[in-house]
């Protein structure tokens, strides 16, 4: 769309993809209101476009490519510093409805992400070890963990309705939810204006649950092991 349908890759080059950059930047963003798009954003789709021609130059389809090593990333500034008090908390709570709100239970206390959660399946949930097993395919970084499963959680969990031809943990009707789309972002949305949260992402829930583990005296290894950083920069 903005390169141009009709562009070779041999005519791509670093102008070009400046070029690109600036134009996305001015474009306003369709997730968040009233913003433009995010640098962030930007990177990560130069980034997608430079991996697809070097995985055709290692397929023999490209001879080389064109932008290797030539694109400078746009500093992001993209760091988010958002918690929850207990008393912001549940009355975000009091304004969501299920099963948005034991999603959010379990974001808030166990530090998942968001993918991990919706695709939460019952036979990654040891009640008896009191212990939520993902697998390498099922994280971000491909690394397996075991989850403790707060007190609280376990509760919810389980008191949640068993689906007759899904494994899924949690369903909306009857139904696996698919992605944090949909009515399920708009939910959210309101739910956080209506609570006076500001600009507060369900992201942000696992930033509030790794600060309560620190505080709660959980040492920075454990803490890592838990919620799936790879690396003390990221953890920081």
């Amino acid at each position: 769309r903005l390169l141009g349908e009709k562009t070779l890759i041999k005519e791509l080059n670093p102008g070009m993809m400046a070029g690109y950059a600036s134009r996305r930047l001015k474009e306003d963003s369709p997730a968040r209101k009233d913003q433009k798009i995010r640098p962030a954003t930007v990177n990560k789709e130069r980034m997608q476009l430079n991996t697809s021609l070097n995985k055709a130059v290692a397929h023999g389809k490209l001879s080389v490519n064109p932008l290797a090593g030539k694109m400078k990333k746009l500093p992001e500034d993209n760091i988010r510093e958002r918690v929850l008090n207990t008393g912001e908390f549940e009355r975000l709570l009091e304004c969501l409805a299920s099963p948005l709100k034991e999603m959010t239970l379990v974001a808030f206390y166990l530090g998942m992400r968001q993918k991990e959660i919706v695709e939460l399946s019952w036979d990654q949930v040891d009640l008896e070890k009191n212990l939520i097993r993902l697998r390498g395919e099922d994280t971000k970084t491909g690394f397996k963990r075991r989850i403790p499963i707060h007190p609280r959680i376990r509760v919810i969990i389980e008191n949640l309705p068993r689906g007759i031809r899904s494994k899924r943990v949690f369903l909306n009707h009857g139904r696996p939810i698919r992605a944090f789309v949909g009515s399920c972002k708009r939910q959210w949305y309101n739910a956080v204006k209506e609570a006076g949260l500001g600009d507060f992402t369900f992201h942000d829930l696992r930033h509030c649950a790794i600060n309560n583990l620190r505080l709660a005296g959980n040492d920075h290894f454990t803490i890592m092991t838990i919620s799936g950083n790879k690396t003390p920069s990221v953890f920081k």
